[in-house]
C-alpha cells in the first residue's frame, strides 16, 4: 500500500476531536462514521484492527453525544481509541492472538477502559498482537499479521503492532497498548507515532488475563502527537500530578548513542539520532554526552527467563497436551520456560533488581536520557528481525535490545518521530526519566516535538512557559 493511500495528517487529533463535540461543533456519532469509513476502506490492507463492531461503536457514540448534552465534562469527548487485543474491554471478544482465547468475551472492563470510557472515548475495536504479547512482531495463527502502513512487505514490529498501526494509518487517533519489554515504543517507532511507556504503577494494570511479565507490564498510549499522549496519560492516570515537570533549563539531559550497551546501531539510525540531538541541542536542550552504567550482565538475553517461565507457568500445561494450538514461536519460549531451573529464575530476577538499582542511581544524577528506541528499521513482514543490524549478523531480538530495561527499571519512556532512515522508513528517539518523572518525559517530548518541526523559537518558548 503505498503512502499516498494514507493520508495520516488529514486526521483531526484526539484534542480537536473532543473540543469540536465538547462545543458542539461535531457530534460524537459524525465522528464515528467517519472513523468506521476509514476502517472499513483501509483496515482490510493492514489488519490492525481485528475485531470490530460498527454497530457498537455508533452506540457507544450516541451515548456521548447524550451526556455531553447533558453537560457532563468529558477531556476524550467522542475521541476513537483502539485497545490491544490482551487489554479486558466489556463484552467484547478478547483473544490474545490465541486460538486458546478465541471465543473469550472479556467479564468487564479492564481499569484503563473504564477510565477511557468515563472521559467520554469511544471503542473503535480490538487491534491486533502477536500470541499473549510475547513476541516482536505482530502475527498470530488466529488473525494474521499486521503489516507497516508505508511498506505492506514490511513489519510494524510487535506486540502492539495493531494498535500503533491504526494510529500511523490514522483509523483512529489514540490506541492503548502494554509495554513489558518496549511493545508499545519500538512500533511506535517503526511507524512514526507516539507510544509512551509511564511508570510502573502510574496507570492500575488490569483486571485480565493472566500475566507472564510479571511486576513489567504497563498500560501504554499510542498517538500521533505527544499532546495527545499526555491527554491520554492524563486520563488513564486518573489523578493529578504531583509536581509540575521541570523547566526546560533546568533539565540535565544525558544522551547515549547505544544506551550504555555494546550492540550494533545501523548507520542510518545512528544518523537520524545524531542529527536530532544536535538539533535539540541548538534549540535549547543541555545535552551531555553519558552513558548509563548497567550491570556486567545485563542484556534481554539474560532477562528473558522471566518471560519464558512466566508463559510456562500459565500455558504450559495446554502446550504439552495439544501443542497445535500455539504459535511454534511462543511454543518455543514455553519449552524454554519448562526447562529453567528456580536458580535460573532466581538469577534473572536479581539482575532485575540490580537494573532497577542502576537506573535509580543514574537518574540521581541526571533527569533525563536521550537515545536510539530501536536499532534499526522495519524489516521484511516474514522475519522474526532483521537479519543484519550494523553490518553484523544477529539473533532475531537484536531489534529489541533498546527497549527492556526501562521496564525493568519500572521507569516512563517515551519513543518520539525525529525524521527517517532508509528507505524513508521511520526512525524513533527514545526519552526516558526517573520513575515518577512522567511529566518531565511528555514535557521534553514536546519541546522536542516542536523543536524538530522546525517551529519560530518564541512559540516554542511559549509553550514550554519560558
Amino acid at each position: 500500500m503505498p503512502r499516498s493511500q494514507i493520508p495520516v495528517t488529514s486526521s483531526p487529533s484526539a484534542t480537536e476531536i473532543a473540543t469540536a463535540v465538547v462545543k458542539g461543533r461535531r457530534t460524537a456519532v459524525e465522528i464515528a462514521e467517519a472513523a468506521i469509513a476509514r476502517i472499513e476502506t483501509l483496515n482490510p490492507a493492514l489488519n490492525a484492527i481485528v475485531t470490530f463492531d460498527p454497530d457498537r461503536m455508533r452506540d457507544e457514540a450516541r451515548t456521548v453525544d447524550r451526556r455531553v448534552a447533558a453537560g457532563e465534562r468529558l477531556p476524550l469527548a467522542g475521541v476513537p481509541v483502539a485497545v490491544k487485543d490482551n487489554i479486558w474491554v466489556a463484552g467484547r471478544r478478547v483473544t490474545q492472538g490465541s486460538r486458546l482465547f478465541a471465543d473469550f468475551i472479556a467479564p468487564e472492563d479492564a481499569v484503563a477502559v473504564k477510565r477511557l470510557r468515563e472521559a467520554g472515548a469511544v471503542i473503535a475495536g480490538m487491534a491486533n498482537t502477536s500470541e499473549f504479547a510475547a513476541k516482536g512482531v505482530t502475527t498470530n495463527l488466529l488473525f494474521g499479521p499486521t503489516r507497516h502502513p508505508m511498506d505492506p512487505r514490511l513489519t510494524p514490529g510487535g506486540s502492539s503492532g495493531g494498535p500503533a498501526v491504526a494510529v500511523a494509518a490514522g483509523l483512529v487517533p489514540l490506541a492503548l497498548g502494554t509495554d513489558a519489554g518496549g511493545s508499545s515504543r519500538r512500533p511506535p517507532a517503526h511507524v512514526g507515532i507516539i507510544g509512551f511507556k509511564p511508570s510502573f504503577g502510574a496507570i492500575p494494570y488490569g483486571p485480565g488475563f493472566a500475566e507472564p511479565f510479571v511486576g513489567l507490564s504497563v498500560m501504554a498510549p499510542m498517538a500521533r502527537t505527544v499532546a495527545d499522549a499526555a491527554l491520554m496519560f492524563e486520563v488513564l492516570a486518573g489523578r493529578p500530578p504531583r509536581r509540575p515537570p521541570k523547566p526546560l533549563s533546568d533539565l540535565r539531559i544525558a544522551f547515549s548513542p547505544r544506551l550504555g550497551l555494546e550492540v550494533p546501531v545501523d548507520d542510518d539510525v545512528a544518523e537520524a539520532i545524531g542529527q536530532a540531538v544536535g538539533h535539540l541541542d541548538r534549540a535549547g536542550a543541555r545535552i551531555e554526552r553519558r552513558d548509563p552504567l548497567w550491570p556486567a550482565d545485563a542484556s534481554e538475553t539474560a532477562l528473558m527467563a522471566l518471560q519464558h517461565a512466566g508463559l510456562a507457568a500459565i500455558h504450559g500445561e495446554t502446550w504439552r497436551r495439544d501443542p497445535a494450538l500455539f504459535d511454534p514461536d511462543i511454543g518455543r519460549q514455553i519449552e524454554r520456560g519448562l526447562s529453567l531451573s528456580g536458580v535460573e529464575v532466581a538469577h534473572a530476577l536479581q539482575l532485575s533488581s540490580a537494573i532497577e538499582r542502576s537506573a535509580a542511581a543514574f537518574f540521581s544524577e541526571v533527569d533525563l536520557l536521550i537515545g536510539p528506541t530501536t536499532p534499526c528499521v522495519s524489516w521484511p513482514l516474514t522475519q522474526l528481525g532483521p537479519e543484519r543490524i550494523g553490518g553484523i549478523e544477529v539473533e532475531p531480538r537484536a531489534h529489541a535490545v533498546f527497549t527492556p530495561l526501562f521496564n525493568h527499571a519500572k521507569v516512563p519512556a517515551l519513543s518520539l518521530p525525529i525524521g527517517n532512515g532508509r528507505d524513508d522508513l521511520p526512525v524513533g528517539l527514545q526519552i526516558i526519566g526517573a520513575r515518577g518523572s512522567d511529566l518531565d518525559v511528555l514535557a521534553f517530548a514536546a519541546f522536542a516535538e516542536h523543536a524538530m518541526d522546525g517551529e519560530d523559537d518564541a512559540l516554542v518558548d511559549e509553550r514550554l512557559g519560558r
